[in-house]
């Protein structure tokens, strides 16, 4: 079994008065945590907060930029041409940077939010202008990329540090993709069933898959999503089960 694990999940995503997850619960228990830039979500404030909290924790901090399109929650594909996709990449990544200079903390790597991401999966052009992008800033960014996907590819061929994650609450199709949201067998909800699947991800490197037989995939990293109701009990429930089967959960890059 891969005896060590990071485990990280998708935060800051509040806005003004607008409450999205429990991130002081979940900064207790993951790892790694991916803080919204301003687009699909998040605010200066909201930022701030989350980034000085993480600082606080030692959780390793990575900008979580997408579509901006605070309404659909950047869930929807606005069309745009991959070179502008990149600087709207560049434009929320370096707004989070800035804020964590004043916060006391340091972005270390990106991992594309939502719809962008998924378009990065299978587009090997936008997976292209998103590693440019993140190769092209300040600080030596790592990227962390959905496993078995284009811009993983595209991410170590720009010379990125590049990490791959799975999802402990989303079920997966044989093509190595999510099972898409407004399907009804789309999210996991018992935190007991989820670990056990990723346990035997970590001892086989098989994934479990709907409509066909495990497939194969890498993971550095595991992500619960934050914006659930029943995000910190998964959070929690996964990590537990883990440590008991003998996985160290820490960052897959140094705090």
């Amino acid at each position: 079994m891969t005896a060590r694990i990071d485990l990280n999940s998708d935060l800051g995503e509040s806005y003004g008065p607008w409450t999205m997850g429990d991130d002081q619960a979940l900064l207790g228990i993951v790892t790694s945590a991916n803080v919204a830039c301003g687009g699909h979500a998040s605010d200066p404030e909201t930022m701030f907060r989350t980034l000085v909290t993480a600082a606080e924790r030692g959780v390793v901090v990575g900008a979580h930029p997408g579509y901006a399109d605070r309404e659909g929650f950047g869930r929807r594909v606005i069309p745009m041409a991959p070179a502008e996709i990149g600087r709207m990449v560049a434009a929320q990544v370096g707004a989070l940077q800035g804020v964590a200079a004043l916060a006391g903390a340091r972005v270390r790597y990106v991992k594309p939010h939502g719809a962008l991401a998924n378009l990065a999966a299978d587009d090997a052009e936008v997976a292209r202008a998103i590693a440019a992008a993140v190769a092209a800033l300040p600080g030596k960014l790592a990227a962390l990329a959905i496993s078995g996907t284009a811009f993983e590819g595209a991410a170590r061929a720009a010379g990125l540090d590049t990490f791959s994650e799975v999802f402990a609450d989303r079920a997966y199709l044989p093509t190595g993709r999510l099972v898409p949201r407004s399907r009804p067998d789309a999210m996991l909800h018992d935190p007991g069933a989820a670990a056990e699947r990723l346990i035997g991800l970590l001892e086989t490197g098989r994934m479990p898959v709907i409509g066909g037989d495990p497939i194969t995939l890498a993971a550095q990293s595991i992500c619960v999503h934050g914006d659930g109701p029943s995000a910190v009990a998964m959070a929690r429930g996964v990590r537990d089960r883990l440590a008991a089967a003998g996985v160290t959960i820490r960052p897959f890059l140094d705090a």
